[in-house]
């Protein structure tokens, strides 16, 4: 069907329909940049947790009197709750509403933030860290889905989109500024406990601006698929997980991996099978959805591997504060913002996707392979800056654009589910890429410190290998996705589709 018989079949088909089927779009259209905030708002809190964490880690540790082994818990019980739940948290939100969903959402995670902030224990910590995972599984799908049937008109919808990819990129760097500024000044406790501010926020925000959203009685919960995915996705993330901390070689991380690969396999021939599919496939059948979700994986993988290997570097070979690393971070968060609004408002309208994502990667790729010049003197002006500046103007130009094109014309009634279908390559991604990036780095250091005495600068020169180490295998990472990108997005702009727009059941 040619683009301008679908633009007035498009056209004929609103123009025949009632006109009370607008008033409920109408009546909240002035409340959607609003709307917009309060989504951005969740989004933000359910990103920065990922990394706010990690600098208050060793302030933790020592207040409550953890082993080493036993740190990563407080990271890893997050990724595997909030990666493993994301499906069946955007199946939730179709099924009950995205406002009746994204208020749980909200309170769950202030309940879990709070519990976690006054932990007295270890396993208190955990388990407050962990519950933070399930509820922000069902906050992250909720924001996006909510992104996605609020805002029709092709320029806003940029617009926003870019405003929503720009938080979502520069989330990382905010948690750590963020925990850098409160565990110097204030208390560990106080990273965790600031998400009552966030979600106090958000919630009077949603009771105020959020349409109300009928429960949609056709959606029903798929509980086959729901058991193998969640299960899949927990091996998955865990396996991962496991093979940072253990080896590749242990029976533990090849157990939980081949499970996982059988679990989705199994998952995906239900969801051929079942009337009421969790993840209906023809919502990755798209070759624009497609591609958009490899890039997000992609681009997951590579900033999260930035984020946490630059604050070692900036920490122990700069000697950076908690706080001064957080700030080294801002001028990331900038360059997200101004390339994701540039991306989204200007270029991807114009052009498509197809050559702003690969540009994005190619980019990031540049400001990688730059990162691997850095040495144990470096200035942060001169060195360590104009690296960060080209990452941070790649991943804004990937994220807003592949997060628009993964949500675009999918049926309202399956954008929960579409969502949460990005969100979970994304989780992912920055699962398997900090496990794979951080095994690399540290075989680096053992090669490098082979057959030398471990003197304080060689201890240093070692810790520079392993991240130069990281920071090449990332820029192949993108340097890979800016290839198939490239040959999978579709040639020109999006088209229009009234699939995308608000209907009279949110």
């Amino acid at each position: 069907m040619s683009r301008v018989r679908r633009e007035f079949m498009s056209t004929a088909m609103r123009e025949a329909s009632p006109p009370q089927a607008e008033q409920p779009v109408s009546r909240h259209r002035h409340h959607r940049w609003l709307i917009l905030a309060v989504v951005a708002i969740a989004q933000l809190m359910v990103v920065l947790d990922a990394t706010i964490v990690n600098i208050a880690l060793p302030s933790a540790q020592k207040d409550l009197g953890f082993s080493d082994d036993s740190r990563q818990w407080v990271v890893t019980a997050y990724s595997l709750a909030f990666g493993s739940l994301l499906l069946i948290g955007g199946r939730i939100a179709d099924l009950i509403g995205r406002k009746a969903a994204m208020m749980i959402g909200l309170v769950g995670f202030a309940g879990a933030s709070a519990l976690a902030g006054a932990a007295g224990s270890f396993e208190v910590l955990v388990a407050g860290r962990a519950l933070q995972g399930v509820f922000g599984a069902l906050l992250a799908p909720t924001a996006l889905s909510l992104l996605t049937t609020t805002f029709a008109d092709a320029k806003e919808r940029a617009k926003a989109f870019g405003i929503f990819g720009a938080v979502a990129g520069a989330g990382g760097g905010v948690g750590l500024l963020l925990g850098g500024f409160l565990t110097e000044h204030l208390d560990w406790r106080w990273c965790l406990y600031v998400n009552l501010i966030f979600a106090g926020v958000a919630l009077i925000g949603a009771l105020l601006f959020l349409p109300r959203h009928r429960r949609d009685k056709s959606v029903k919960i798929d509980i086959p698929g729901t058991v193998t995915v969640t299960a899949g996705l927990f091996a998955l993330v865990y396996g991962f997980a496991n093979a940072e901390t253990e080896s590749w070689g242990s029976a533990g991380t090849w157990g939980f991996l081949i499970a996982a690969a059988v679990l989705i396999a199994v998952f995906v021939r239900l969801q051929t099978r079942v009337a009421h599919p969790l993840l209906p496939l023809r919502i990755l059948r798209d070759r624009d959805r497609g591609a958009a979700s490899i890039a997000m994986f992609i681009s997951a993988a590579g900033m999260f591997g930035v984020n946490l290997f630059l604050t070692y570097y900036l920490q122990q070979s700069l000697g950076y504060s908690p706080v001064e690393t957080g700030l080294a971070f801002l001028p990331v968060v900038v360059a997200v913002m101004i390339a994701s609004t540039l991306a989204t408002g200007v270029l991807t309208p114009r052009f498509g996707p197809k050559p702003i994502v690969p540009l994005g990667m190619a980019l990031a790729a540049a400001g990688l392979v730059w990162l691997t010049t850095l040495e144990i003197d470096s200035a942060y002006a001169t060195h360590v800056l104009p690296p960060l500046l080209v990452f941070g103007a790649g991943l804004g130009l990937i994220m807003a654009p592949s997060m628009s094109a993964a949500t675009f014309g999918i049926d309202p009634a399956d954008a929960g589910v579409g969502s949460a279908s990005v969100n979970t390559m994304q989780q992912v991604g920055g699962s398997i890429g900090t496990a794979l990036l951080s095994t690399l780095a540290a075989g680096a250091a053992t090669d490098y410190l082979a057959g030398k005495t471990p003197t304080p600068d060689v201890m240093a020169q070692s810790a520079l290998e392993s991240y130069s180490t990281a920071y090449w295998w990332s820029a192949a990472v993108f340097a890979v996705g800016a290839i198939v990108c490239g040959l999978l997005f579709r040639q020109g702009a999006p088209d229009h589709d009234p699939d995308g727009a608000p209907t009279v059941h949110m």
